[in-house]
């Protein structure tokens, strides 16, 4: 395995980068790992990146030891409070893309005003079957990615699990046809709202709302006070249909990419 020893730093002690695994590396100082760097790849096809690092310059030398090796573009996120880290990223060459907002969603219907939340006449909501919903999220995905396209939409809602669990999806039916669904991520102690989305023809008819409605209700009944989610700021809709609710804010990460072709070096 090929390592690269880099300039030593103050303290006189000489900082090897070593690539310990594929998307994997290691800055290494007196035989003690004091950084790690890892690759990993989205299913959107796009490569995030991450760097935990004790000293700036350590981080500066993994960056610039990864970057070297890896096609652009790449992606990283980092919270928008954390402004070391964006700084170390921006040295890097990397610029912000978009913001997400993180989101506590109560559950309770006589805090989110949802109440039963009734479909529209002629559409049902309930539980999923795995054709159905595989041909909705086709239809769903071709008409995103005619429109802002999938690297707008946060990274957890792009999953395409070879076995879907079809536990974590509810369905809006209309015709015999699935019209819309909600996805539920499975998260220790806090559930997390992945995904609301309705086919392009179907919107503004209270169908994501009632979606919501029965998902959040299910969750209260289970005694879970509230869910978390991630909106894209620039998904107008979803942040209104949040808000009226009555999610909070907790908090913001930026999208980090850097852009081009060719590779750092």
């Amino acid at each position: 395995m090929e390592s690269v020893h880099l300039t030593a730093r103050s303290d006189g002690q000489a900082v090897t980068i070593e690539r310990v695994a594929d998307g994997s590396w290691h800055a290494v100082e007196d035989d003690q790992v004091v950084g790690r760097g890892d690759i990993s790849g989205r299913p959107d096809g796009r490569t995030f990146v991450s760097i935990d690092a004790w000293h700036c310059a350590v981080f500066d030398r993994l960056a610039g030891a990864m970057l070297a090796e890896l096609p652009r573009p790449l992606y990283t996120l980092v919270g928008e409070d954390d402004l070391d880290l964006a700084s170390h990223w921006e040295r890097a060459g990397f610029t912000a893309r978009r913001r997400e907002w993180e989101c506590l969603v109560p559950t309770d219907p006589g805090l989110t005003g949802l109440g039963p939340a009734l479909p529209p006449p002629g559409v049902t909501i309930g539980p999923a079957e795995e054709g159905p919903l595989r041909a909705l999220d086709r239809l769903i995905r071709d008409e995103v990615e005619a429109a802002v396209g999938w690297r707008e939409m946060p990274a957890e809602v792009l999953p395409r699990p070879a076995a879907p669990d079809l536990s974590r999806y509810t369905v809006a039916a209309e015709a015999g046809e699935y019209v819309g669904y909600v996805r539920l991520a499975a998260v220790t102690r806090q559930p997390r709202i992945g995904l609301v989305a309705v086919r392009s023809g179907h919107r503004r008819r209270g169908i994501g709302r009632a979606l919501l409605a029965r998902v959040l209700d299910d969750l209260h009944r289970r005694g879970i006070e509230t869910a978390s989610a991630e909106v894209n700021e620039s998904n107008t809709a979803a942040m209104a249909l949040f808000d009226a609710i009555g999610a909070r804010r907790t908090g913001s990460n930026l999208e980090l990419a850097l852009e081009g072709s060719e590779r750092h070096g």
